[in-house]
Parts: structure tokens; sequence; C-alpha cells
């Protein structure tokens, strides 16, 4: 379980390097590839790291993202780690607050997301040192800067979560433009949930039988049927869910039916039902 499936990364038209500047915690640095690979990314950039990719601890922290840290690349230098790149941004939590912000003009995630749609070139998305963070030195060397939306009484994230909460939001712009269209984005999870109308009748018509299947008056049973058409219909079920449910309910009103000696059983066990016509 958590083993990297055998698919390929996601296609984007734009490379995304994620640089951090001195890295001191191997845990961290770990906790940063894993965080990467979550969302298929694989390029890490190290500027005079203090830990090692090799420490034991990064390489338990990573998991399965292991390979990042065989693959990385270490450098002097942010300009030396972001020649190769069109756009440069820098993160930071320590944000000005007023309406006369002299130095540090910033975006959030989502928004850096949406600059990338259209973008095809290299970007370099740089993270300072834990506890420090990038210095007014290295924030002067980046093209825009992107800050998280973090609480203002407690707005320093740790490393591998604000290297998470970025990669995210430019994963999660990937999968609702790509998914089911690009090989790495495989359609699992629907991003829409709509019912066809046939299947919508089909289960508003189960959870009615079912309802007046039930023991009780016929104030009780119209009473379940409304509430429970209400209730699975506000959830916005899937196609499958639907079809679930309606086997669901089908066996539970063909049993209700068993039990109380009712006809519609005793000409055959059902195994689907059929929409009625609409009057």
């Amino acid at each position: 379980m958590g083993d990297r499936q055998k698919i390929p990364l996601p296609r984007r038209p734009f490379t995304l390097h994620i640089v951090l500047v001195g890295a001191t915690h191997p845990g961290n640095l770990g906790a940063v590839c894993r965080a990467m690979l979550n969302y298929g990314f694989t390029s890490l950039r190290l500027v005079s790291p203090v830990c090692s990719p090799d420490d034991i601890e990064a390489r338990n922290r990573a998991k399965h993202a292991g390979r990042i840290l065989n693959d990385c690349q270490v450098y002097d230098s942010i300009e030396e780690a972001t020649a190769d790149c069109s756009l440069v941004v820098g993160t930071s939590g320590k944000r000005e607050i007023g309406s006369k912000t002299t130095f540090r003009h910033f975006s959030y995630p989502w928004e850096f997301s949406q600059y990338l749609n259209d973008f095809t070139e290299s970007v370099a998305l740089i993270f300072g040192e834990e506890g420090m963070g990038l210095s007014a030195e290295s924030l002067e060397k980046c093209d825009f800067l992107v800050t998280l939306p973090t609480w203002e009484g407690y707005p320093i994230a740790n490393l591998s979560h604000a290297v998470n909460a970025c990669v995210y939001e430019v994963h999660r712009a990937s999968v609702l433009s790509s998914q089911g269209s690009d090989p790495g984005l495989p359609d699992i999870v629907p991003l829409e949930r709509n019912l066809n109308s046939t299947l919508r009748k089909i289960l508003i018509q189960g959870i009615d039988e079912f309802g007046q299947s039930l023991p009780g008056n016929q104030e009780r049973r119209d009473s379940f049927s409304q509430n429970l058409r209400r209730s699975v219909m506000r959830s916005s079920p899937t196609e499958d869910e639907a079809t679930r449910l309606i086997g669901g309910i089908l066996d539970a009103t063909t049993a209700l039916q068993y039990v109380e000696g009712n006809d519609m059983w005793r000409r055959g066990r059902r195994r689907k039902i059929t929409p009625q016509e609409e009057e």
C-alpha cells in the first residue's frame, strides 16, 4: 500500500523545479520529496544545503520518493540553480501589513497555478531555510512572490507543508483540465457528479417502492420516501453510487415483501426496476 503505480507522470506544458535554499533538516527534506511525488513533480534543486540527500532520515521520510533524492541537483547559489528558468518565484510567510507595501508583493498559490496555465518554459519555485525563510537579498532575485493564506496569528508554515500546499494547487489545476485525457491522471474520482435521466427515475422509483413496502400507515410511508429521496439526491451521487444504491434498495424492498407475504415477491424475486412511464 502506498507504492507508486506504473503510470507516467502527468503531462504539463511547463517544467517545475522545486528549489530549497539552505535546507537543514533531513526529515523535512525527505518530506518535501514525498509531497512532490504525491502530485507528480520530480525535479528538486538544493542551494547550499546543510543536510545531505543521502541522510538516512531523509530517505526514510521520502518513502517511495527516494529517486527524487537520487536525482536532485546541488548548487552554490540561487543564480546557478535558476539559470535555465524563464520564471523565478519566491515564497515567504513574512508579509508586510498595511496599504503601502514596499517590497513583499504577494500572490496566493492558486493565482500562481493559474499563471502557469499557458506557460511552456521552466519555472523555479524557491523555498527558504527552515526557521529563517528566504532573505531579502534572495527575494530580490525573484520575479514575484507567493505566500500561503495562513492565519496572521501564526503565519509561518513548516517547509514540507508549504511545498505541499503549493504543488497541490498546481496539480489541482492539471486534474481539473486533464483528468481522463492524460495517462498520468486516470479518471478515478469523477469530476462531475451527475445522473442521467433514466438512472434518476429508477433510483427515485426504487426509493418510493421501498417506502411503500414499510409497515405503518400511509403518511409514514410517504414521509419516509420523501425524506430518503431528498437526502440521497442532495448528496449528488455518481452514477456508480446510484447503481449500488438501487441494488441495495431493491434487495431491501424484496425482503420486506417476502416478510409481508406480498404477491409481488411471490411472482418471482425481481432483479431490476423498470422505470414507469411518466403520466
